[in-house]
């Protein structure tokens, strides 16, 4: 097949990530990809996408050209003429579905998030119809679509967006003498709820300072919430707590810590916190997206409900404070999460689903030819 995969932005944070991952999969079971870009966002993605040797085009340079991008998105199908559109994300589900409706071309999309915004919602659910099928990246968000869009279950598929590598750099166990180190990694975003994070961090060091002198607080990304979490940081006085930027190297950052937290309000599979997991780390994650399902409590980390900041607090606290048992867990962790999210599931899920889709495009072109 030739496969146009259809994203609705370049940021490397996003949908974006498992790209590479993907399409070595669509390429091995010989399909051609182009990916393509409705708008470029912070274009984070780019580099990535080079590295694999994957061909992308930017639909449109301006952020908020919407209609632009989509005679763009039409431009480039009559161009190619591709099998099958594969859409990530809502905006380019939306443009995908109407674009594949309007020249005839079957349509897959994804849904990451085990929640949307009742607006997203009732455009997914009003065009549901177009789509031959869904890939959802968890079990969560698999149940999330049948119930919120109506989407039939036979029509849902899953094919989780992480797959654990064995060579990923292991965490190095906490020194004594040195400061236990808690990370977080992704967007800064509202959704991403960093700011329970700095909360926790003040809390802590409210109640029990000692313990707060000897730990440390990174958070690794960026996003428009960078300026308010930076606020929230000066305000509360916190000189443990640090707004590392984005980075291109995640398994070197998670490699250097020694816990992990995800507070997040909502979630899909969440990449960065099954990441961690391979990493060997402890996490303490909100009770949101697959997390509730990947993250056990004491035996891979904790979990939390969203907002709990005390709860959370608690969480760093007992692992701080019983760092080789942290380490155990995260061991504890690693093993399930290789287990689970092994390459092999990972290609077999992705063969299965890419099975499916050349039948909707093989039953496409017989419904031509009659």
């Amino acid at each position: 097949m030739r496969i146009h995969y259809l994203l609705t932005d370049l940021n490397g944070a996003g949908a974006a990530l498992p790209v590479p991952e993907l399409v070595r999969v669509m390429r091995e079971e010989g399909h051609t990809v182009h990916v393509l870009a409705l708008l470029p966002r912070d274009r984070t993605a780019c580099a990535r996408l080079d590295r694999a040797g994957i061909s992308w085009e930017l639909l449109s340079e301006h952020p908020r050209d919407f209609i632009g991008a989509a005679r763009a998105l039409l431009r480039a199908i009559d161009r190619d003429r591709p099998d099958l559109l594969w859409n990530s994300l809502t905006r380019a589900s939306v443009y995908g579905s109407i674009a594949g409706w309007l020249r005839g071309i079957p349509v897959v999309n994804w849904q990451h998030n085990a929640w949307l915004k009742p607006w997203n919602r009732f455009q997914l659910r009003r065009l549901r119809r177009l789509t031959e099928f869904w890939v959802a990246d968890s079990r969560t968000v698999a149940e999330f679509a049948a119930a919120a869009l109506d989407v039939p279950p036979a029509k849902i598929e899953v094919w989780p967006l992480f797959r654990a590598r064995i060579e990923a750099p292991l965490a190095k166990p906490w020194v004594p003498g040195t400061r236990f180190r808690i990370g977080s990694l992704g967007r800064l975003h509202p959704d991403k709820n960093f700011s329970d994070l700095i909360a926790a961090a003040a809390f802590i060091r409210d109640h029990q300072p000692e313990l707060a002198a000897g730990l440390e607080f990174i958070i690794a990304g960026q996003g428009r919430e960078r300026d308010a979490l930076a606020r929230q940081i000066a305000e509360a006085r916190l000189d443990n707590v640090v707004l590392a930027g984005y980075t291109d190297k995640p398994d070197e950052f998670l490699a250097s810590l020694h816990a992990y937290v995800q507070p997040s309000h909502h979630e899909g599979l969440c990449i960065a916190a099954h990441e961690a997991m391979q990493a060997a780390l402890p996490v303490v994650a909100t009770r949101v997206g697959e997390m509730q399902h990947s993250v056990i409590p004491n035996q891979t980390g904790a979990l939390f409900e969203v907002g709990d900041v005390a709860a959370l607090a608690a969480a760093i606290v007992a692992m701080a404070q019983a760092p080789e048992q942290a380490a155990a867990q995260g061991r504890a962790g690693r093993a399930r999460i290789v287990t689970l999210f092994g390459a092999e599931a990972f290609q077999r899920a992705g063969q299965a689903i890419l099975t499916r889709a050349a039948h909707a495009v093989a039953r496409r072109e017989r419904q031509l030819v009659s």
